[in-house]
């Protein structure tokens, strides 16, 4: 069974690249436009992976993030954060709140299906990629 990802970006052209590029790779796509529409489609279709924006309508990634964790559900759900928030300040926040990766945009589409591939072949089939978060 192919792997499902959840793309949540509120630029649907971000959205519609990644999800074009994810499929041509074997994944099932779900896509959501805004934080609180993807953390609704995270608990309802249960992806392997979530590629997830920062800032977006609503919630943004970093509270949708900091929610999946708190959550014994999805607190091992791997997550990229893929975001224009590039500074030191926002790296750190989103490896702090329990992203499993984090790339900045611009990005390249196949880099972005590399790290896919490498989080969710890594992954638990029970459970997710087993996040670290650290207390600091």
């Amino acid at each position: 069974m192919p792997r499902k990802i959840l793309v949540c970006d509120d630029e649907r052209h971000i959205v519609r690249l990644i999800q074009v590029n994810l499929e041509r790779n074997g994944y099932t796509v779900v896509t959501a436009f805004d934080g609180k529409e993807g953390l609704e489609k995270i608990r309802a279709e249960k992806p392997d992976c979530c590629v997830l924006d920062v800032m977006m309508p609503y919630m943004d990634g970093f509270e949708v993030l900091k929610s999946l964790r708190r959550d014994p559900e999805t607190e091992n759900l791997p997550v990229i954060m893929l975001t224009a928030k590039a500074q030191d300040k926002d790296v750190f926040e989103g490896y702090h709140y329990g992203a499993d990766m984090y790339l900045t945009k611009p990005f390249n589409p196949m880099e972005l299906v590399t790290f896919v591939k490498r989080i969710t072949d890594g992954a638990d089939p029970n459970g997710g990629g087993g996040s670290k978060r650290y207390d600091l």
